[in-house]
């Protein structure tokens, strides 16, 4: 990537976990690994009564927690600190961006970068106010952290506030799955070699499943988690947008525009959920009191800020179908889970069985597999038959396993780091454009009516299991299975 540019990075919710966590982590590396770093300038802004001192000091914290003991140094931190500025804001009040105003005077010229890293409730308040305060300037870009709306109406909501300020190419729609190095690496696979491309379709692939499974709770966010639930906080971005990124059409380029071109169609191809379909190719779980790690952990219900009774999904898995001539009749079952058995989020591409089978060992049907690592260990595997040595001619399924840390022998940047940089240099390419989000919101927003029509409560799973059971039965119908089960 090129030597970022002379920028202003104005984090909103700059105390908050998201900042502290992953975005100031991230550019802590990015400082540490770019030769000239004398125009950053980083500016978060909170309502807590800090100074810049005493922001510092509690960014220092984070990155000592954040980041690997290897990677931590103090002379890099000391440098990138100086970057560091704090203002005390109330982003609802338009008074206290006098002081965001006098911070940014006479900056006009440099790429000026607003992070919106609070509830989506106030980013048109956010973008209102930096209008009045005459802070948006032509280099302006905005981003915005999901979840983007809690439907395709409140969606809009939002989207309509913010283009009254910020044009489509200044806005930034975050998804951090998108900046994972596998992902690159899934497009790359794709479009980079002749080999695969003649078997992505609908005559040699028999099945497709996307797993982002969690092995943590809710924790703190149960306040949060309960209104979203695992459709609209996993399911609506994150898992669809890997979706398109495997059954897109090839674009013409590696435009920003040509790729979420073809992203959109995909998201339009997607057969709609009628009430029976819900019922029929959805299961929603919650979990209950189990053990992860052997460690007792409670149950959705009896976790802080859950209100009793509540039927908000902590798992969902679903049988997709996208119709058009590429993919018709292939299924794509998303499965995503708080409390599951592993963390682990992977794609599993299943080949077709070979026609006619002819060599011992070769009688059990499927063997040729993709696997696509997301995490945490990143890389690729191509499951094939290999004969086994000795006289006889026997198979068996083996694998050629691609290790991303262990091949390329680097540390892979985090999605954040990438994602950041992406804002800077003004590449939208993995970014959500306006039509990809209503189209999402417009395929799930009535998987949501009919659960509120429907009496049948989320069904209950066990901490480290993977699941409930009807999510093994939703897939055993189609005479398949998922990877763990094979």
């Amino acid at each position: 990537m090129a030597q970022p540019p002379c920028f202003d990075l104005i984090f909103f919710g700059g105390t908050g976990d998201l900042a502290l966590r992953k975005l100031l982590p991230a550019l802590y590396y990015r400082h540490r690994d770019t030769v000239d770093c004398s125009g950053w300038r980083i500016i978060a802004v909170s309502r807590q009564a800090l100074d810049t001192a005493g922001y510092v000091a509690m960014v220092h914290e984070a990155c000592k927690q954040f980041i690997p003991a290897k990677d931590f140094d103090e002379a890099v931190w000391t440098a990138f600190a100086t970057r560091l500025e704090y203002l005390a804001i109330d982003a609802t009040v338009p008074a206290d961006y006098d002081k965001l105003a006098t911070a940014l005077a006479g900056s006009a010229e440099r790429i000026r970068v607003f992070y919106l890293s609070t509830a989506a409730s106030l980013f048109a308040d956010i973008c209102d106010n930096l209008a009045a305060a005459n802070l948006v300037t032509p280099l302006s870009r905005v981003v915005l952290e999901k979840p983007l709306g809690f439907s395709l109406a409140s969606a809009t909501a939002i989207n309509e506030a913010v283009a009254r300020i910020f044009t489509e190419k200044q806005i930034f729609r975050i998804d951090h799955y998108l900046g994972k190095e596998t992902v690159q690496n899934l497009i790359a696979l794709r479009f980079g070699n002749s080999i695969f491309e003649p078997l992505w379709h609908r005559a040699a692939v028999r099945d497709v499943q996307i797993t982002l499974a969690e092995t943590v709770g809710v924790g703190e966010r149960g306040e949060y988690y309960d209104r979203y639930g695992a459709l609209r906080d996993m399911v609506q971005n994150h898992a669809l947008q890997l979706l398109c990124i495997l059954a897109m059409e090839p674009p013409s380029s590696i435009d920003p525009d040509e790729i979420r071109d073809e992203k959109l169609k995909v998201l339009r191809a997607l057969r709609p959920f009628t009430p029976d379909d819900v019922r029929n190719k959805i299961v929603r779980g919650q979990y209950r009191a189990g053990a992860i790690e052997g460690r007792a952990v409670p149950g959705y219900l009896d976790e802080p800020g859950i209100p009793d009774g509540t039927t908000t999904e902590t798992f969902v898995a679903m049988r997709v179908d996208v119709d058009n001539w590429r993919w018709a009749r292939v299924p794509f079952y998303l499965r995503t889970g708080k409390r599951m058995q592993e963390r682990m989020s992977e794609i599993v591409i299943n080949f077709r069985a070979v026609p006619h089978a002819i060599l011992p060992g070769n009688d059990a049907g499927n063997v040729n597999r993709l696997v696509i690592r997301l995490q945490p260990d990143e890389g690729i595997e191509l499951h094939v038959l290999a004969k086994v040595p000795g006289a006889d001619m026997r198979v068996k399924p083996v694998k050629l396993d691609l290790d991303f840390a262990e091949t390329f022998k680097t540390r892979q940047w985090d999605a954040y780091e990438r994602l950041l940089m992406d804002v800077i240099s003004g590449n939208l390419t993995l970014f959500m454009r306006r039509d990809e989000l209503d189209a999402a919101w417009h395929w799930i927003d009535p998987i949501h009516s009919a659960w509120a029509t429907q009496s049948d409560p989320p069904k209950p799973y066990s901490a480290g299991t993977w699941g409930p059971t009807a999510s093994s039965a939703l897939i055993v119908r189609d005479g398949l299975c998922w990877k763990e089960e094979s």
